[in-house]
């Protein structure tokens, strides 16, 4: 369960903002929230729409820019090595574009993910040297590839590395290091993605006076694009190239990119960036995923309507084809953790499986860690070297962990929040005993649910969610602003959508709110008409027939009245018990039920013949003074006396009655015995 938190917020200082700028009182509260509180903060981030930043505070960065224009003037093949995610084919796409306009001799290569892997290898280096490039500047990767340029070099190839991945104890030999996590490089804004580095390197080859409003008009879309995809925060000069990207991307300037947002489905409407995260860049990903890469760069540099479209198609194709992949890779885990729920008590998640694509790992790893708000690591069986990608939460650097725990690796690298790893076969259980050991010694944050603030229902309008247009583009560092709707009853449920998503009606005192929850179905909502419950919210504006209608969407949902302190404390316990971790007397008492607690829970589910949905609303339905630990351990006991049997998979839990033919007694439970030696009880 996720304890939610409300962010702090000085009133005081939210109503100067809002007389000072003639704000409204909302968008002044969340700057506040948001810390944007001096006057020229507010200003720039409200209006700034060009860099004002020098290129040339990156270290190496006037070294890189050097030697590229001497290979431009000297007619030198250059080669752009790129990457096969948004980030990468958007870089490659944007430098390329640039290059070319200005008359370099260039070309890109993007590595297959399935046979090459990531970042440069040296039989792509062979490949290169065989066409003549004399030059390789490579985009949102290379920071990590000491071999492989030593090999370039003896090859008499030079090369300019320009990432933003975390930095390793050697740099490689390179002409240039452009990476913005050197601990030499003293930049004011450490936060742009791949294609940010990219643009970056664009202006400094423009020089000290470049036209950077022309570059932003030129090129700005495609940082965008990859800005988006890489899921860097959206502040800073991020905020500038996405503003800027966005209005170019509404106004069809670009044909691959219009190609692509009709494919979608999304031409003619408002692009956002929630809408190319959601729309646009999983098709982009898609193609590196499943081999189109070089196409999809192809796509964003095209001048051909209809080569366009015909790529952007096959994009559409390929992420439905993902999906599908990604599904059945999570129905797979589903079936692990329902024959060894202990999976999930880890305090990192690792799973893995034969043959699993490892295009879609990373989107898997992702999904667990949503769904359990822990770690998440997915390998891929193959042979004796497997490989692996993995998702953290916020709080928890698992590139860190991976470092700490080398010896076991073939090769990582990555972001604090997002991983990939080579392993072999026989190394994945010690490597899963010392990445837990890791996050014993450093403990992974519990899941939080960040609300703005609270809003009395009273005051939802469509002027209330178009006045958040101007906190616009959303994404990380600027998130979606999430409201709470507290002690909401639930008067109406209807299905939408052939059943695949639901509109709630709710109401407070004299205020009635209709909510959509979507991808749920009716079978799956474990709220009833009559329920209280707390609401976390964004709001939208919808237009139909020119007409103006508020959309409240519902992001989670909870009983009203829950003592979350209690609740995650107690299913902390639980999980320590179950990972077999030394437990206080106290803390093992807290959660060895009495008879009277086990005869309430096994009378609820005899008169409702078992339960569905998941254990904490199981909790709130039997409504008597249980903790979620003793729940937990009743029906565990109940399963291992096999008076129920529980299925817990990943996304539901279902509880089903045993016939029982004799009486049971409850101090044959193994848990039970295990908990009173600890708890110290007779």
């Amino acid at each position: 369960m996720k304890k939610w938190t409300t962010q702090k917020l000085n009133k005081e200082s939210a109503l100067a903002i809002s007389q000072k700028h003639s704000l409204p009182m909302l968008i002044a509260m969340l700057l506040d929230i948001r810390g944007i509180t001096d006057d020229q903060q507010i200003i720039d981030f409200l209006t700034l729409e060009t860099l004002t930043a020098s290129p040339f505070e990156i270290r190496d960065m006037d070294v890189a820019a050097a030697r590229i224009r001497d290979a431009i003037e000297n007619f030198e093949k250059i080669c752009i090595f790129g990457d096969f995610d948004a980030d990468g084919v958007t870089s490659t796409a944007l430098l390329y574009s640039y290059l070319s306009d200005i008359g370099a001799d260039v070309m890109y290569y993007i590595p297959s993910r399935e046979t090459e892997g990531y970042g440069m290898n040296k039989d792509a280096v062979s490949k290169l040297y065989g066409q003549g490039v004399k030059l390789i500047i490579t985009v949102d990767n290379g920071i990590a590839a000491v071999d492989e340029i030593a090999y370039a070099n003896e090859l008499n190839i030079d090369t300019v590395v320009t990432d933003h991945h975390a930095v390793p104890d050697v740099l490689p030999d390179a002409v240039a290091v452009v990476d913005l996590h050197r601990p030499d490089c003293h930049s004011s804004f450490k936060e742009l993605s791949g294609v940010g580095v990219a643009f970056k390197l664009v202006q400094a080859i423009e020089g000290e006076y470049a036209d950077v409003d022309g570059l932003l008009d030129n090129y700005s879309d495609l940082a965008a694009l990859g800005t988006i995809g890489d899921i860097v925060s959206l502040t800073g000069e991020n905020r500038v190239l996405v503003k800027n990207g966005l209005r170019h991307i509404n106004n069809g300037d670009r044909i691959g990119i219009a190609a692509l947002t009709d494919a979608s489905g999304i031409a003619g409407r408002r692009i956002t960036s929630g809408n190319i995260s959601f729309t646009l860049v999983p098709r982009i990903n898609a193609g590196g995923r499943l081999g189109l890469s070089s196409k999809s760069v192809a796509m964003l540099l095209s001048e051909d309507d209809d080569y366009a479209a015909e790529i952007a198609d096959e994009l559409s194709a390929d992420n439905t084809e993902r999906q599908q992949i990604e599904r059945d890779i999570l129905s797979d885990i589903d079936d692990m953790i329902r024959e060894d729920p202990r999976i999930t008590q880890n305090r990192v998640i690792v799973v893995s499986g034969e043959g699993w694509h490892k295009g879609v790992i990373g989107i898997v790893a992702s999904r667990i860690k949503e769904i359990y708000g822990k770690p998440a690591i997915v390998i891929s069986l193959d042979d004796e070297v497997c490989r692996a990608s993995g998702r953290s939460v916020k709080g928890f650097s698992l590139i860190d962990a991976l470092f700490a725990c080398s010896d076991h690796l073939l090769q990582c690298g990555g972001h604090p929040m997002a991983v990939g790893l080579g392993i072999r076969r026989g190394e994945i259980e010690p490597f899963i005993s010392a990445l837990n050991a890791y996050a014993e010694q450093h403990p992974v944050p519990l899941p939080t649910l960040e609300l703005d603030c609270k809003l009395n229902p009273l005051l939802l309008s469509v002027e209330l969610a178009s006045g958040l247009e101007l906190l616009e583009p959303f994404g990380a560092g600027n998130p979606t602003p999430l409201f709470g709707l507290y002690n909401m009853t639930l008067r109406d449920i209807r299905e939408l959508g052939g059943g695949k998503h639901l509109r709630l009606t709710l109401s407070r005192d004299s205020a009635s709110v209709q909510a959509m929850r979507f991808s749920t179905t009716l079978s799956e909502f474990p709220y009833q008409v009559g329920d209280i419950v707390d609401l976390a919210v964004t709001l939208d504006v919808s237009v139909y027939n020119n007409t103006e209608t508020l959309s409240v969407i519902i992001r989670e949902m909870r009983f009203s009245g829950l003592d979350e302190d209690e609740f995650i404390s107690s299913e902390e316990i639980f999980s320590s018990f179950c990972r077999g971790d030394a437990l206080s007397s106290a803390d093992a008492l807290s959660i060895t039920p009495s008879r009277e607690e086990f005869a309430v829970v096994y009378r609820y589910l005899r008169s409702h013949n078992g339960y569905r949905y998941s254990f904490d609303t199981l909790l709130y339905r039997i409504g008597a003074s249980l903790n979620y630990g003793k729940l937990r351990v009743i029906l565990e006991c109940m399963n291992e006396l096999r008076l129920i049997r529980i299925y817990e998979g990943m996304y539901d839990c279902e509880i089903e009655m045993c016939a029982v033919n004799a009486k049971v007694n409850l101090s044959d439970s193994v848990i039970i015995r295990k908990l009173q030696e600890v708890a110290q009880l007779d």
